[in-house]
């Protein structure tokens, strides 16, 4: 199984990246895959996700959309967050919070399935659940239906991501670190064969403060004055990774890291 994970979508520049990678996608069959996941919880603007964003990046070949603490930036996503399956909120929110904290997705020809699960972390974040025991509380209800599973793990600590990703070593497929926007190159499949990266990186402008204007993002810092940042323009590029799973096991046989100038 091949699955293209895409790094944290941020405005309008990263929904561009999207939709020019996948055009290239298409003059080529070697790169085809089988699923493609996506971080889209800063497609909208920089923060949050719109029914137009969601319904877009879903038309045009993502298998489901992952998120984060952004997640509820944009509030029209109440009216469909319940109703869209193939869109994901962290799993460790409390249990009644609207959406769902994973799915299982098939493939267009129906002969494979994914389970992603969704988890944030707890050091300078919200305050979550423990994603630990919350991913072992998902894990055997996935895998009732699937062996193929990968959770993006929406986390700001490196320390916390590498002790995820051991924890989950041989339970899932890859551990897919997001949050910090700036690709990590730590890849690796860990000796249980689960696929793992600190950080997969971001889509979207790269002459930026992490997506932001960088003069705004800079005078905040000299003025220490609370402000609203806008999205930057320049430089966009695709992160990703591919990952490439066992069809029997669910555990990985590879891992890539992927960056392209759009």
């Amino acid at each position: 199984m091949k699955i293209l994970f895409i790094g944290d979508i941020v405005g309008n520049p990263g929904r561009k990246a999207v939709t020019e990678f996948f055009k290239q996608l298409q003059k080529t069959s070697e790169n085809s895959y089988d699923f493609i996941v996506a971080n889209g919880e800063n497609a909208a603007g920089g923060k949050g996700l719109t029914f137009e964003i969601v319904d877009q990046l879903l038309a045009s070949g993502v298998s489901v959309i992952t998120t984060g603490n952004h997640v509820w930036a944009q509030k029209e996503i109440f009216d469909f967050v319940d109703t869209t399956p193939q869109l994901i909120r962290p799993a460790n929110y409390p249990t009644d919070v609207p959406g769902r904290g994973y799915t299982v997705v098939s493939s267009t020809d129906g002969h494979s399935k994914l389970g992603v699960i969704n988890l944030a972390g707890q050091i300078f974040m919200n305050r979550y659940s423990n994603p630990f025991h919350t991913l072992d509380s998902i894990i055997p209800v996935i895998k009732t239906e699937t062996p193929h599973v990968i959770l993006d793990f929406h986390a700001e600590a490196t320390s916390e991501k590498n002790a995820m990703g051991w924890y989950a070593d041989g339970k899932v497929g890859a551990v897919i670190g997001t949050h910090t926007h700036v690709q990590t190159a730590d890849e690796r499949v860990l000796p249980k064969g689960t696929a793992y990266i600190t950080d997969v990186g971001m889509t979207g402008p790269h002459d930026s403060v992490i997506g932001s204007r960088i003069d705004q993002v800079i005078d905040s810092f000299l003025t220490m004055m609370p402000a609203r940042f806008g999205v930057a323009k320049d430089n966009i590029k695709l992160n990703a990774v591919k990952i490439l799973l066992n069809d029997d096991t669910g555990l990985a046989e590879s891992i890539e890291r992927i960056q392209v100038q759009i």
